[in-house]
């Protein structure tokens, strides 16, 4: 009866993740409940994952990597070295190689988004699309993720497994010789399969000096004296040149919709716009009329020149996401205006006020330059005009990067364990004043953390009951007469195509007690099947919504959702056929 009651509540929690109206993290805590309601889970275990290493190692690793990212080296330096880069494809390989070698050591979506400024700066110096940068970066932090133990958490929670396997948890670089042959093999082939991308995608590098969205969309109103009033939509456009398109008018409260260009414009009306940055910014002000609360500088009394405008991506994370811009009452609240939202493959004719905000999303947002930075990483919002203006107001320092150095070797050499090590780097990082200490809470992820917390003794729950012998029992009766390279590719091929269904630390938590069992039951070592399961959870390229850093680049790279299959499939294949070979090379069975 427990076996069958945890195999329910694992089939539940899958349907859940799949179904995806709850976060994750809830899902989890659900699942937890369950689990006690069920007995599968004793109450005295029920917490005790939340006191589990790797719980502190991963929240230590997320407050070492926000301390890193704030330290500006990274982005100094990348500036240098992009400078002397003419051909695109010696800019892909220190743009992708970077990101890639830069998630080894801090979480990866904080390496994409301390480059992508960078990579937006070249496409517009170049000429090029930066549809051929983003995309292949944000595969190449998955690839980098693979390389050390706290390259992504999912590493972590393997490393765990074999110890309570084998009495003896993954090291620091155990992963490196496999994730170092991928990742290599990922650079080569992302420097010529960028090709595979659509070359007519549209993104943006900042306001004012980079590519611009073709289809930023605005409103403004028609004040008193303005000149466009008495004019009609045909003249507007006109009087515009062109350069933008009205999509919609408000009238006294209610739309209208624009298809007679002999629509007549009065006082007050509001219009719906449609355009480059620039062009609407032309469009608006020649005429006379106003952007729609357009008024931060006025409300807090400061000058012209203290008022900025840029431009930001909304990150996966961020509090925008699900919101209305009209609800969320971004001045009211953050004293910032919302001036422009694009959206990657949407036309939108709604208002402004009533646009339900998306990851990926990229806005205008105008505001006090000296608080620009502090409100937008309180918001969950990524620059993307080269960071002038950092967020956080850091400093450039290379102490962070030492104490990095440090707790990676301490840990290397046995000194330390890896929770000890990265606690005090993270403790650290909050005394020299990498980071303060309300950033470092910010920082950490706690969706995940909760996560985590809560599917421990749920997994364990899967082990106790019998239910992780059962499934390995399955998977080494469909494994018959299959080679040992065959039961590896089964694992790494099912761990890869439930990732993005699910989030990569709740299918590792599932997964790898089932490989661990399925390797003992075909009499294996576990290695070589837990390492399949982290390089298949690591490696989640066919969608934009499997990881934040595939999200994160669909609104600046213009991409669409089926873009993502057409590098990813044949990266994907490449990451089987030559990781099966790496792993049992490296960790025979």
């Amino acid at each position: 009866m427990p076996q069958i009651l945890a195999v329910l509540i694992l089939c539940a929690m899958m349907a859940l993740f799949v179904w995806g109206r709850l976060r994750y993290d809830v899902v989890a805590m659900i699942a937890l409940l369950a689990s006690l309601l069920a007995g599968t889970v004793k109450p005295e275990e029920a917490f005790r994952g939340f006191s589990d290493d790797i719980v502190i190692i991963v929240g230590s690793a997320l407050v070492v990597s926000a301390g890193i990212s704030r330290s500006g080296v990274i982005e100094a330096v990348m500036r240098r070295m992009l400078g002397r880069l003419r051909t695109l494809r010696w800019q892909l390989l220190v743009l992708v190689g970077s990101v890639t070698g830069l998630s080894a050591l801090v979480k990866n979506i904080g390496a994409l988004a301390m480059l992508m400024p960078a990579a937006l700066k070249m496409a517009r110096r170049s000429g090029h699309s930066p549809s051929a940068y983003l995309m292949p970066m944000a595969f190449g932090s998955l690839l980098g993720g693979l390389i050390t133990l706290v390259g992504t958490s999912p590493n972590i929670i393997v490393s765990r497994v074999r110890e309570q396997m084998t009495g003896q948890p993954f090291t620091m670089f155990d992963y490196a010789p496999v994730g170092l042959g991928l990742s290599l093999v990922g650079l080569v082939f992302l420097l010529f399969a960028h090709r595979l991308l659509p070359r007519d995608r549209r993104a943006t590098a900042s306001l004012s000096e980079a590519v611009n969205i073709s289809d930023y969309h605005t409103e403004a109103t028609v004040p008193e004296g303005a000149g466009i009033v008495g004019m009609t939509v045909g003249e507007y456009l006109s009087a515009v040149d062109g350069e933008v398109a009205v999509t919609g008018l408000i009238r006294g409260g209610a739309r209208r919709a624009v298809t007679l260009p002999d629509t007549v414009i009065e006082m007050g009306d509001t219009l719906l716009l449609r355009g480059e940055p620039n062009a609407l910014e032309r469009a608006v002000t020649k005429l006379g009329m106003e952007l729609t609360r357009q008024d931060a500088g006025a409300e807090e009394g400061l000058p012209a020149d203290k008022i900025g405008v840029i431009e930001a991506v909304i990150a996966p994370a961020s509090l925008l996401v699900g919101q209305t811009v009209g609800r969320i009452a971004l001045f009211d609240q953050h004293g910032v205006n919302l001036i422009a939202i694009s959206r990657a493959g949407h036309r939108m004719t709604q208002r402004l006020s009533r646009t339900v905000l998306a990851a990926g999303d990229v806005l205008l947002v105008q505001g006090p330059i000296e608080l620009l930075p502090e409100r937008m990483r309180v918001l969950g919002l990524l620059p993307l005009a080269e960071r002038h203006i950092r967020l956080g107001g850091v400093r450039k320092q290379l102490l962070p990067v030492l104490i990095l150095a440090v707790a990676m070797a301490a840990t290397a050499a046995g000194l330390v364990p890896v929770a000890v090590a990265f606690f005090a780097a993270a403790v650290l990082m909050i005394l020299t004043g990498a980071i303060s200490a309300e950033a470092a809470y910010e920082a950490i992820e706690w969706p995940i953390l909760i996560m985590l917390g809560a599917l421990i003794p749920v997994s364990e729950a899967l082990q106790k009951t019998g239910v992780t012998d059962l499934l390995g029992a399955w998977l080494s009766q469909a494994a018959t007469g299959l080679p040992v390279w065959g039961a590896v590719t089964l694992i790494l091929v099912t761990a890869m195509a439930v990732t993005p269904f699910l989030n990569n630390a709740a299918t590792v938590l599932v997964m790898a007690p089932i490989a661990a069992t399925f390797a003992d039951q075909l009499g294996y070592r576990p290695d070589a099947f837990l390492m399949a399961v982290a390089v298949g959870a690591g490696c989640d390229f066919l969608t934009p919504i499997g990881h934040q850093c595939n999200t994160l680049v669909m609104g600046p790279g213009g991409y669409r959702f089926g873009d993502y299959a057409r590098l990813g499939a044949p990266l994907s294949a490449l990451v089987v056929l030559t990781g099966v070979p790496l792993i049992l090379l490296v960790w025979p069975v």
